[in-house]
């Protein structure tokens, strides 16, 4: 268990915003590379498969790639403006600590607007939008921000939270599960099925740039031309107050997601059940989740070529896209158990079965 929840405090406090994946990268390569050979597509998504090729093809990936942020500009008097990397809601960022990434290290910041204290009425009444938040490095000015502590327009800027096991030790606190925790279940899976014998290549795949739009997904799928893709990413749980059933059905603690739709991919239907019955014959937890307003890696790779049936497993997440998101570990090891058994069982007959 301590081994497990190390591996997941690394692969959460690890920065990699979209464009900046190289740590989490390396971290998964440090993981597997004794096992797998190492490739890459041109955009810097990494590829692992054992160095004999079968005929029929899987692919497992993953996106490494968190949400986060930019140097855009330097004000005079020390401050950075700043783009944000993937989808944030302003009414989270206030006053949340981040880290930016130098050529001189890490410079730790904080992300400020002007103080409520001083707004009018009607000022109070709405959201501090993004164009007027700028991050608060203690420069006294700009030339110290860029010659002192080497801060540049277009530097990596990263939430910065720590990995925390909460009251519940089932219950684990940190950063970036979206989707990290995707990556580390690649990673157990791929080490689960390394010495056995699958009819299938499988091919473990940490994609770069998914908050962005699906880019890495689109390339890396190329490189492979699989003949099916298992995505794991993660959803919205539903087990807050004021969320209903209807509008997100994830729960936290239930099992594995296996996801029915998203607005990027309706998953081929007898894989979805194909999926299903193996949890049920293993008796491994899972629960039907879907997602109306976002999409996955799927949305690309299902795409591919004449086409390849896909599907989304999803670890449900509190507070995704935030500095500090909530998951379950049992939903974890469902997941592991889950994609292990598949690839174990998976076979030409089963591919054969699934085009009729």
């Amino acid at each position: 268990m301590e081994k497990k929840l190390n591996w997941l405090k690394q692969i959460s406090e690890v920065a990699g915003i979209s464009g900046f994946e190289t740590p989490v990268k390396q971290l998964l390569i440090d993981k597997l590379a004794h096992q797998y050979e190492v490739n890459y597509d041109k955009l810097g998504s990494v590829i692992f498969s054992r160095k004999e090729q079968k005929e029929l093809k899987v692919m497992l990936a993953a996106h490494m790639d968190e949400v986060g942020f930019m140097v855009k500009t330097i004000t005079k008097e020390g401050f950075l403006k700043f783009v944000t990397i993937g989808g944030w809601w302003e009414q989270i960022l206030l006053g949340q600590r981040v880290d930016v990434l130098t050529s001189n290290g890490v410079i730790p910041g904080v992300i400020g607007s002007k103080p409520p204290h001083i707004l009018s009425p009607d000022e109070r009444k709405k959201l501090v939008q993004k164009a007027d938040m700028y991050i608060d490095i203690g420069a006294k000015d700009d030339k110290e921000a860029l010659e002192v502590f080497g801060v540049k327009p277009g530097c990596a800027v990263v939430p910065y939270s720590k990995f925390t096991v909460m009251a519940n030790d089932k219950m684990l606190l940190g950063k970036a599960w979206d989707d990290r925790i995707g990556c580390a279940i690649m990673a157990e899976v791929m080490e689960n099925i390394a010495l056995k014998n699958t009819a299938a290549t499988v091919y473990g795949v940490g994609t770069v740039q998914e908050e962005v739009g699906l880019r890495g997904a689109q390339t890396s799928v190329k490189v492979i031309d699989p003949d099916i893709a298992f995505i794991i990413d993660t959803c919205v749980a539903g087990d807050v107050p004021g969320v209903t059933e209807d509008k997100a059905a994830g729960k936290l603690g239930r099992g594995i997601g296996i996801t029915i739709y998203d607005a990027s991919m309706i998953p081929h239907i007898k894989l979805r059940d194909y999926v299903i019955n193996i949890a049920e014959k293993y008796k491994i937890p899972y629960q039907l989740v879907f997602s109306e307003g976002g999409g996955t890696d799927a949305g690309r790779i299902h795409l591919n070529s004449v086409g390849v049936p896909s599907i989304v497993l999803s670890i449900p997440t509190r507070y995704i896209h935030s500095h500090n998101g909530i998951i379950h570990l049992d939903d974890y090891n469902a997941g592991v158990s889950l994609l292990t058994k598949i690839l174990e069982d998976f076979d030409k007959d089963c591919y054969k079965e699934l085009l009729k």
